[in-house]
């Protein structure tokens, strides 16, 4: 009798694998959800719909993003950990919740490594390390050294507790051993207009909302990450192009990336990929993030689990100085 149950277990078993085998074969055969994180507009946001647009003419079926605002991305990410493998929940995210809050915190109710597919990489963007008008500093030399003569008197902002300018500046404060206050806000606009008025000190603010008050001199930029200057703001050297060697090699700010529950099958996960890259590849998808400042990203999912993997480890050596929670 239990060999038999068993037999009938193991026969189930393999008819599921072969039907989720073939199901995968002619993937998609319905609509697709991506969910964000964070309300419409944002970097996020803005990012997924340029891609579902592009994507739903690629696969031929409806693609809808759902926002899901709130909780630092937590009532995007635990549906799609929760959601069955089968390529019709994805999650478009950022580095943000892919490795830095993860690496970070110790109280998220999920493993990125165990419990998702990367999927691609599709965007990324820089941010400009910038300052108040008024702060007599031109560059990151002179704003270490005049911070570090003032130890808790100047202060920072960010979009909120964990974020991505939150958590890189806490490792720009770490690397350069400089103490200064942190204000959160609730979005990177709110942290651009508190530097125009002078209430902010210091900031890495994202360039999609920093490079045009840079450009009024409204607020005073002293770098930008990533491997080059921006076409938009020549003047402004790179952290690599500086003399503090702390910083140098801290790479991109922030990528964006899509990805689904653990377990996808394989060719599922080529073809969405494939699509992507096919889209990134576009001149009218690099026009579109242009517009954002922003600049197209691909990859094998394979290279997207291996950065993952790296940053991990990297910003687990930071969570040992950082302790964020969500209280």
């Amino acid at each position: 009798m239990r060999v038999g149950t068993v037999l009938r277990a193991l026969a189930l078993v393999a008819l599921c694998a072969l039907a989720m085998g073939a199901n995968a074969q002619n993937y998609p055969q319905r609509p697709i959800r991506i969910l964000v994180g964070f309300a419409a507009g944002g970097g996020v946001d803005s990012v997924a719909r340029l891609y579902a647009a592009k994507l739903q003419e690629a696969l031929n079926v409806p693609i809808v993003v759902e926002n899901k605002p709130g909780a630092s991305e937590l009532l995007a990410a635990i549906p799609v950990t929760r959601a069955a493998p089968d390529g019709y929940t994805l999650w478009m995210t950022s580095a943000s919740s892919l490795v830095r809050g993860p690496g970070v915190r110790t109280d998220l109710p999920y493993d990125p490594l165990k419990q998702l597919t990367f999927i691609s990489r599709v965007a990324e963007v820089e941010a400009l390390y910038v300052v108040k008008s008024s702060l007599p500093v031109h560059s990151v030399r002179e704003l270490m050294e005049y911070a570090r003569a003032r130890p808790g008197k100047l202060n920072y902002g960010s979009a909120g507790i964990g974020s991505s300018n939150h958590l890189l500046t806490e490792q720009f404060r770490l690397l350069t051993n400089i103490d200064m206050v942190h204000v959160p806000f609730k979005s990177d606009a709110e942290v651009t207009r508190e530097l125009t008025g002078g209430t902010l000190d210091f900031a890495m603010a994202i360039t999609t909302f920093a490079t045009p008050f840079v450009k009024d001199g409204r607020i005073r930029a002293v770098a930008v990450t990533g491997p080059q200057r921006l076409a938009e703001l020549p003047n402004v050297p790179t952290l690599e192009e500086g003399d503090v060697a702390e910083v140098k090699g801290l790479g991109t700010y922030l990528f964006y990336g899509l990805v689904g529950p653990a377990g996808m099958p394989e060719p599922v996960v080529a073809r969405l990929n494939d699509a992507l890259t096919k889209i990134a590849q576009t001149p009218e998808m690099a026009q579109k993030l242009k517009g954002l400042s922003m600049r197209p990203a691909m990859g094998s999912s394979r290279d997207f689990r291996r950065l993952i993997e790296t940053e991990l480890v990297k910003w687990k050596e930071v969570g040992k100085s950082v302790k964020i929670s969500n209280s």
